[in-house]
């Protein structure tokens, strides 16, 4: 798999940063396309035209207070993850990156067709655009942390658990088409959070849990022997808790 190239389509993190250091120990990553945050603005009304502007200021304030003071009191339990499962947080080598406004811009089509890679990986990016996933002719995949079809969207492994759904606590490995997580499946895995995990560490352990699934649907991709599986049963979009949401649960669902 020497002359194999590989492209990372990502947004910037340190799930991006586990991922490109966990595979550029096996494959050649020619290079990171990283897109920069979309504007707050313009995504919150968005947002606010799809759920409501009570919903979305719940979810702000989540955001702004929860998950703020929980990666704070989380701390310790992020870095005792991260060495227990050898995951690599520093920055990607300069080098390999290319930084664009969006994914979706004509300039990746463009780098795309002139690198010809023999796969694509995704990780975190917004909706990818149809102009993209055929502007050439590869596989795109992504990881998704949450058992799909069922918790597609975001926060998979904490509304799993919010749902007393443990055994679809978990992580997908999955084809990209344009949908929101409805590509064809290629890995799936359970993963059981201890007590002391939360909303701010179950993605670190789905993340973890994610690696060796992805060098095999790589692996197969290089070779040829891809067996994607149509995702079946019952499909939900699930989005960020509001404050509100988050506080209730962990009262009377114990779900952190």
């Amino acid at each position: 798999m020497e002359n194999k190239k590989i492209i990372l389509l990502a947004a910037d993190g340190n799930s991006t940063r586990i991922i490109f250091h966990h595979l550029s120990e096996k494959f050649i990553i020619h290079t990171v396309i990283l897109e920069h945050k979309e504007n707050k603005k313009t995504f919150i009304k968005r947002r606010i035209k799809k759920l409501g502007w009570w919903k979305v200021a719940g979810q702000i304030a989540f955001r702004v207070f929860m998950v703020k003071w929980l990666n704070i009191t989380s701390a310790k339990r992020t870095r005792k993850i991260i060495e227990q499962y050898h995951l690599n947080i520093n920055p990607i080598p300069v080098d390999k990156l290319l930084t664009v406004d969006s994914i979706n811009d004509d300039r990746v089509a463009s780098l795309m067709k002139e690198i010809q890679p023999d796969a694509v990986i995704v990780n975190g990016t917004r909706i990818i655009s149809k102009k993209i996933l055929t502007a050439i002719n590869c596989p795109f995949i992504n990881t998704h942390t949450g058992i799909t079809p069922m918790y597609r969207g975001v926060h998979g492994g904490y509304w799993a658990l919010v749902n007393d759904d443990k055994n679809n606590c978990g992580v997908t490995i999955h084809l990209v088409n344009d949908g929101i997580d409805t590509g064809n499946i290629l890995y799936q895995k359970k993963i059981s959070p201890a007590i002391k995990d939360n909303f701010v560490t179950y993605p670190l352990l789905q993340t973890a849990a994610a690696l060796e699934l992805l060098t095999r649907a790589i692996k197969d991709a290089l070779e040829g022997q891809l067996q994607p599986q149509v995702a079946a049963g019952p499909s939900a979009l699930w989005y960020h808790p509001t404050i509100g949401q988050y506080i209730y649960n962990r009262i009377f669902r114990k779900v952190k």
